[in-house]
Parts: C-alpha cells; sequence; structure tokens
C-alpha cells in the first residue's frame, strides 16, 4: 500500500479577500483524497487553517500575535474546521480522524512508536487521518513552527511515499514569481541539486498564514531525506494529485534519496531537538564520517550548551559546520570534564565506569552520508 501525506496551507483553504473557507477547493480536495483511498492508497491530510478559521468566526481584523491569543483563537477554530471536513468526507462515505501533535509527542521514542501504530490501524480501518499540531498545548520551544515542518515529520514518521505540499503557487521557481517577473520555473530537483538550490524567496507567505517557500524548501529536504518524494503544486486545484500520480509534469517534484535512513536513525535526526552542541578534530570526523565509528571523547575540542545524558545534540567539525547529530552518553558537565581525553581515562577522571563512547555510532546520524545518499 503506497502512502501519501497531503498538506495544504491557510493560503488555498480560505478566499484571499474576505477569508471564508474556500469551499470549492476544499471539496475538490475532500473528492480527490477520496478517489486515492478508495483506489489503495493510504492518506493523510495535514490541514492548517484553524486560526484562521478561528479568528473569521471572531471577526478579527489580523491573525494574533501573542502565543496565548493564537492558541485560544486555534482551540475556536479547529473544532469548526473539523466539523466542514467531517460533513464532506461524510456525505461522500469517507470515514476520517483527527490527530492532534506536538513536537513533544515526536521527541520520545515511546511516544513515536505509538503514533506510528495509531496510524497503520487508521489505514487499515481505511480512516484518512487529518493532522494539525495542538496550538492549544504547544509551548513556544516546541513548536513545529509550521505545518510544511509538521507534514515533513509525519511523512517521515508514517514512512510516506509521497508529500504533496499544497501552495498558492504552480511551482518552484529560481524567485518569488510576484517580485521577480524573470523567474524560471524548476520542474525537477535532485537531492544533489537541493543541497545547493539558492532561491531568491519573498516574505514568510500570507497574512494569514505562517509558512512561505523557505518552509517548503526546508521541509522537502527534510522529506526526501527520509525517502519520500516531495511535490509543490497549487492548492486551488487539488484534483492535479491525481495527474501527477499518473506521471504528468505539475508542480516542482523533488527526488528522494535512493537510501534513506533507518526508522531509528531518522527519529534521531528529524523528531528530536538538539539540546547542544560538540565540536570535534579532523581525526574525528574522518573517523565518523568516512568510517562509520563512534564517537569518541578523545576527539571533542569543545562543547556548547548545557544538557544531560541521552539528549540529542549536534556535531560540528572544526569550521562549525554541523556534521552529524546523535544522543550522548553523557552530560555536558561530564563532557567538560572528560572532552580530549582517552576512553580508558574516564572512570578515573569520573569516578565511575561509564560508556566507552560519546556518542556509539548507532546513535549517531551523519549529515554528509545522507546528504550525498
Amino acid at each position: 500500500m503506497k502512502t501519501i501525506v497531503c498538506k495544504i496551507g491557510t493560503s488555498s483553504l480560505t478566499q484571499p479577500d474576505s477569508r471564508q473557507l474556500a469551499l470549492s477547493t476544499i471539496a475538490t480536495l475532500i473528492e480527490t483524497l477520496t478517489q486515492l483511498r478508495k483506489a489503495g492508497y493510504a492518506v493523510v491530510l495535514v490541514s492548517s487553517g484553524a486560526v484562521g478559521v478561528g479568528c473569521n468566526r471572531l471577526s478579527l481584523a489580523e491573525r494574533p500575535r501573542t502565543l496565548a491569543k493564537k492558541q485560544a483563537i486555534a482551540a475556536i477554530g479547529q473544532g469548526r474546521l473539523m466539523r466542514v471536513y467531517d460533513d464532506l468526507f461524510t456525505s461522500l462515505g469517507q470515514p476520517i480522524a483527527q490527530i492532534l501533535l506536538t513536537r513533544r509527542d515526536l521527541m520520545q521514542r515511546s511516544c513515536y512508536v505509538n503514533a506510528y501504530n495509531t496510524f497503520q490501524e487508521l489505514f487499515q480501518l481505511g480512516v484518512i487521518p487529518i493532522v494539525n499540531e495542538n496550538d492549544t498545548v504547544a509551548v513556544e520551544e516546541l513548536k513545529f513552527g509550521d505545518n510544511d515542518t509538521l507534514s515533513a515529520l509525519v511523512a517521515n514518521l508514517v514512512e510516506a511515499d509521497w508529500l504533496f505540499l499544497l501552495t498558492d503557487v504552480d511551482r518552484l521557481y529560481s524567485a518569488d514569481p510576484r517580485l521577480f517577473p524573470d523567474a524560471e520555473p524548476i520542474h525537477r530537483i535532485t537531492p544533489d541539486q537541493l543541497t545547493q538550490l539558492q532561491i531568491k524567496t519573498g516574505s514568510s507567505g500570507s497574512s494569514w498564514g505562517t509558512g512561505g517557500m523557505v518552509t517548503k524548501l526546508a521541509a522537502a529536504r527534510l522529506a526526501t531525506r527520509a525517502g519520500v518524494r516531495t511535490v509543490i503544486t497549487r492548492g486551488n486545484q487539488p484534483q492535479n494529485l491525481l495527474k501527477i500520480l499518473q506521471g504528468e509534469t505539475i508542480g516542482t517534484q523533488f527526488e528522494p534519496l535512493a537510501r534513506p535512513e533507518k526508522a531509528r536513525k531518522r527519529w534521531i535526526e528529524h523528531g528530536l531537538i538538539a539540546m547542544g552542541k560538540l565540536y570535534v578534530d579532523a581525526g574525528a570526523t574522518q573517523a565518523i564520517c568516512q568510517q562509520g565509528k563512534s564517537l569518541l571523547a578523545a576527539g571533542v575540542t569543545q562543547i556548547e550548551g548545557e544538557f544531560p545524558s541521552s539528549e540529542a545534540v549536534i556535531v560540528c567539525d572544526t569550521q562549525g559546520t554541523e556534521i552529524a547529530r546523535g544522543i550522548v552518553n553523557y552530560s555536558s558537565t561530564e563532557l567538560q570534564q572528560i572532552q580530549g581525553v582517552h576512553s580508558d581515562k574516564i572512570p578515573k577522571i569520573l569516578g565511575y565506569m561509564g560508556s566507552e563512547t560519546i556518542i556509539h555510532r548507532d546513535n549517531l546520524v551523519i549529515k554528509s552520508y545522507t546528504e550525498s545518499g
């Protein structure tokens, strides 16, 4: 069974002037997703719009700026938005489910696995899950930030084959076509091209959304590194999903890596938030990036941040470039004492026998490897 994740943004869900729901677009999207489900695809819809719908319900002239007010208005809009989805999907006999996620839900391995199992059960039941960030309880430092990122993380979680990012432009251009008339359309991007891609982008999206082309490119990088083919295409023409799956060249396609990471390493890279940084010397960089070795204390030259053991950290080379990230076996305080020393001296320094490695290779994701494929 092929799995599809479809993300639609506020700019596609609402009318630009009145901010009323764009019911014709929503109805077409629902018909399309129902067709795909009946054709045998497992389908997930990641939907923005809760804050926009809540603002319209309260006749607010602009999007709220404080987190507390956004959370309150999201609570008003989410139920109203789900009612629209439920009424329209029910008219086609398609059952749906609501899943509200926070970043914290994906940070704990047990919660991550439970979320995966829930999605799989819903797929087996023929249900289309509708996902949004749980804005009402999310705290600022643990927010996804935008639903482009959320959709890429969900695509990674459910091991999707396709991620569709529906937006207010038909494809990616070399620059924002609304600001640069000579912008060239881009139809297909390989993993190598994506790492080098430089795009002139405008603002961070519409006044009622939180995304923009920058967040979509970040989502494409995240998803393709997990092996998910990603497409940017126009949101008010959701029927194009069927044509794209049939091979038509519509929108911009980002080709996935041929060899994505295993599930646990995808969780480490994409599910966890790094709590600090470790800087390593040239020898350690070569050992972990080219030889598949674990990170040892002898190679660590500097520690940044405060964190306990078993947290995720970023590993940087001597130039400060991120080369990997992983789960540390020691706290930052302990690392300050043992950085640069050989592993056999760790028990004497700390007074107890700890791990021989700072980050074991099974808990280490090499960025240079995943980007080169």
